[in-house]
């Protein structure tokens, strides 16, 4: 253990000298850092060293830096930091085999200020309240700097889908969506599919409260495409800034879920080539509107990170966090928000 805390003190000490170096400019909170530093993680496995970082620690170290360089007011940041509503529910079910079987699924509603709050429902064992909870922080910057009025939210059970039937699948989602159903909905909060969960799921939850979406809505190929295609749209516009295409370019894929695995389809028909995967696992639109319209937020979006990073001097990724914390303060502050 000495080791690994040598490792770690390593990091922070290192992490000290890169921010306060010419890559970092701006002088930001020292505690924010000691924060990334305490949540790593380090352990040795064949001769490789890995190292894996708290989400929650990290997203609310790039959310800190964003509102420095915005100059939020203090109470203000603490309050765009804190979620709006975290839930935690216990799931008993009956499995096929007669047993009786526990898991506990959360859901973290973040921030409503622009709009009804959305974001995906995970089936994975690694499930924590730290992961969903940033996930759903996460959501909240993502729909801002997409400028759709929408707020963040995420969810999950701790569970191994591949390991579980689909009647127990049913009876999970089932259990899961009664306790929280008074808190979702297409004016409230809107569920949607994410690793471990799909179309499929998301019917049963559907079925199960009653939430006024059309059915059709649900179909595969406008639901789970979207955040792959719009992966896709955005890398475009990135890549159009150096006069570049895709099919100029190789790519990895960190992650084969939804997401991904839309990814890949996407960028290999536009000519892009694979060095490698990783893998762990009531009014509706036409796909063609759909595309359309996920195409102009996504290249719009780019344009305007880009012009916040030539403003504050900054990475395309802290381009991101301050526009999207931007817009939810000014949201808040707009909706009458006092100390």
């Amino acid at each position: 253990m000495s080791a690994e805390k040598d490792v770690a003190a390593s990091w922070y000490w290192c992490a000290s000298a890169i921010t306060s170096s010419k890559a970092f400019p701006t002088v930001y909170n020292m505690s924010a850092e000691k924060d990334v530093a305490a949540s790593w993680y380090w352990w040795v496995s064949p001769g490789i060293l890995w190292k894996a970082i708290n989400a929650l620690a990290a997203t609310n170290f790039n959310f800190r830096r964003a509102a420095h360089i915005l100059g939020l007011d203090s109470k203000i940041e603490k309050c765009l930091l804190i979620p709006f509503r975290e839930i935690k529910v216990e799931c008993t079910i009956l499995k096929d085999d007669g047993t009786l079987s526990c898991f506990v699924g959360f859901r973290i509603q973040h921030d409503n200020a622009r709009g009804p709050m959305k974001g995906g429902i995970r089936y994975h064992p690694d499930v924590d309240p730290d992961e969903v909870n940033a996930l759903a922080q996460l959501m909240t910057w993502k729909t801002a700097v997409a400028n759709i009025p929408y707020g963040g939210a995420k969810g999950g059970i701790g569970c191994r889908p591949s390991e579980m039937s689909t009647n127990e699948l049913e009876r999970l989602t089932g259990v899961f969506t009664q306790k929280i159903h008074d808190l979702i909905g297409i004016h409230s909060d809107v569920p949607a599919p994410d690793m471990g969960t799909n179309s499929q799921t998301m019917a049963w939850i559907l079925d199960e409260s009653f939430m006024g979406i059309h059915l059709q809505l649900l179909q595969e190929s406008q639901l789970e495409s979207a955040t792959g295609l719009g992966v896709v749209f955005g890398t475009e516009a990135l890549l159009a800034e150096y006069g570049k295409l895709i099919s100029d370019m190789k790519f990895v894929i960190q992650d084969f879920g939804n997401v991904g695995s839309w990814t890949a389809k996407f960028i290999y028909e536009r000519g892009g080539y694979f060095e490698w995967v990783q893998n762990i696992q009531g009014f509706m639109w036409d796909e063609e509107k759909v595309n359309h319209e996920l195409q102009k937020y996504m290249r719009r979006s780019f344009l305007d990170v880009k012009a916040m990073c030539q403003t504050l001097n900054c990475s395309l990724r802290m381009g991101s966090f301050t526009s999207g914390v931007n817009r939810v303060a000014r949201a808040t502050l707009l909706r009458g928000w006092q100390a």
